[in-house]
């Protein structure tokens, strides 16, 4: 196991341990924690490439009566996420170190919810850090053929729920083509009057519902502390929608 550091999340509600010199979660693993509404006692999770299981942390004690599953291609990563739940009496939660361009066809329509926080980037220059780039560049593998296995995994009426900039949102839609409907769009700003740097998207599997754009969220004020939105998300645990 690396070497890693003790850390929090929602205002020290979580405690994840997070390797000194790799891959460690960002806010928009929380952010997209928030993108999930409601999920229904025993119901089926599956967090896709779950990193340090950030977002499945935050799922966990939002919905402690959900079953959370974590795939992880780093071992190391999965190792740490499995001591996180264990430090934090999250006995829905678990890791399990597997590789998604390899699926396991058990896996297939199992999940009634499947949320993801995928690499950005397939063409931006590596990290020298093996464990950053893994996780911050597609390797062999590319953002539609990740979000189409999501799909597969759902079951039939299911929630997908994904994070990337917000350039990509071309990909995610065409991925999403004739397989989704309700798709919600949610883009954040870093500031008022600037571009949306990052985009959220929510779609139900083999619904035929409209696509909606919303007005978004921006992150931070003038001063650069959280606005009360943002606050309310990733310090109080709050639904992207409350």
């Amino acid at each position: 196991m690396p070497e890693y550091t003790n850390d929090y999340l929602l205002d020290k509600q979580i405690k994840i341990f997070q390797p000194i010199n790799g891959y460690r979660a960002s806010s928009d693993a929380v952010m997209l924690s928030g993108a999930v509404k409601n999920i229904k006692n025993g119901e089926k999770v599956l967090d896709m490439g779950s990193g340090t299981g950030a977002i499945s942390l935050c799922l966990a004690q939002r919905f402690p009566n959900a079953v959370i599953s974590g795939i992880e291609l780093q071992s190391e990563l999965a190792e740490l996420s499995n001591l996180s739940a264990k430090s934090n009496n999250f006995t829905n939660l678990s890791f399990i170190n597997s590789d998604l361009r390899t699926p396991n066809s058990q896996w297939y329509n199992k999940f009634h919810h499947v949320i993801t926080n995928p690499p950005y980037s397939d063409h931006d220059m590596p990290s020298p850090n093996e464990s950053k780039s893994q996780a911050h560049n597609f390797q062999n593998f590319n953002l539609t053929e990740w979000l189409q296995l999501g799909l597969k995994c759902l079951r039939p009426n299911g929630w997908i729920y994904t994070i990337n900039r917000a350039e990509a949102i071309d990909e995610i839609l065409y991925a999403f083509h004739k397989k989704v409907g309700d798709i919600t769009i949610i883009p954040f700003y870093s500031k008022v009057g600037q571009n949306a740097k990052r985009v959220i998207v929510c779609a139900r599997k083999n619904s035929k519902g409209p696509t909606k754009i919303l007005s978004g969220i921006t992150i931070h004020d003038s001063n650069g502390n959280y606005t009360p939105k943002a606050e309310a998300i990733l310090r109080n645990g709050n639904s992207l929608f409350d």
